[in-house]
């Protein structure tokens, strides 16, 4: 049975590493291309690297320069992070670089604006695919995630000021009204992976109950974060309550409603936004 739940597991990440390559590479030959856009990451610099050999009559493709910066960082990081994350993000990188070479995709726009407006949105899609399947674009991710895991912080302000360094140079050589481009790009590609990607937002959940104790049970027994309880009664109806209070990834709230209106049909959930926790927070580790 677990052999059976792994092979599925590894089945959707294959098939989302792949749908996100597509994306990535219909982003950058309809939308990127076309628009001198340069994306952020490895594979901005990738594409950087292209342009400015091409100053000098060489030709040093994207798709070459996407693997060749990528895989020295995926086999330094390969045993800090999870080990699947790593090989699935690299198999993502490979087959981005490899649909790239087929050049499968042509233009849609000559219009510059659509361009950035609908390519920011597709490759931040591409990303969101990726990150769901449980891998990455590789690049800085892997970076990130390294540091992260070895010093307990993020670097998540490094990235953008590596980015932006990286835009500063493209303005300089390629003009500046590019650079701008880029950087609208970026940021919608940047949003887009805010709206649909929830993994790193906590929520706190006001749950009040008649039934506290088998609640608490089915939740500490499936969930690793802590929960607190309060006891009390209903101001209407005057039967004894209970208030449970927790705090949770945002991604696991359905799941953890479900469960709890399982156990007490009539349990009332509140879900409130989370701005900013201190303490000891369980955060699921990357497989």
């Amino acid at each position: 049975m677990k052999k059976n739940s792994k092979a599925v597991r590894y089945a959707v990440t294959a098939i989302a590493v792949t749908v996100s390559a597509l994306l990535q590479a219909f982003a950058m030959d309809a939308f990127l291309t076309p628009a001198q856009i340069l994306p952020s990451g490895f594979t901005g610099v990738a594409r950087l690297v292209e342009k400015i050999t091409g100053l000098f009559g060489i030709h040093f493709s994207t798709s070459l320069g996407m693997i060749a910066l990528n895989l020295p960082v995926a086999v330094f990081c390969y045993r800090q992070i999870g080990k699947k994350f790593v090989i699935f993000s690299m198999i993502q990188v490979f087959l981005a670089s490899f649909f790239l070479r087929l050049s499968l995709f042509h233009p849609l726009f000559e219009d510059d604006l659509l361009n950035i407006c609908f390519g920011g949105f597709i490759y931040g899609l591409a990303i969101v695919a990726a990150l769901k399947g449980n891998a990455s674009t590789a690049g800085t991710d892997f970076i990130a995630l390294y540091v992260s895991n070895r010093l307990g912080k993020a670097i998540w302000q490094y990235v953008f000021a590596f980015n932006a360094g990286m835009l500063c140079i493209f303005g300089y050589l390629f003009g500046w009204e590019y650079a701008g481009y880029s950087i609208m790009f970026q940021f919608i590609s940047t949003k887009t992976i805010d709206s649909f990607y929830h993994r790193y937002k906590r929520v706190t959940l006001q749950v009040t109950t008649e039934d506290p104790d088998e609640v608490v049970k089915a939740y500490v027994s499936q969930y690793r974060h802590g929960i607190s309880v309060l006891d009390g009664h209903g101001g209407y109806s005057g039967k004894k309550m209970s208030l449970l209070h927790t705090v949770v990834s945002s991604y696991e709230v359905q799941d953890i409603v479900h469960l709890m209106r399982h156990v007490d049909p009539h349990v009332i959930v509140n879900v409130l936004p989370t701005e900013t926790f201190f303490g000891g927070f369980y955060q699921k580790p990357i497989e």
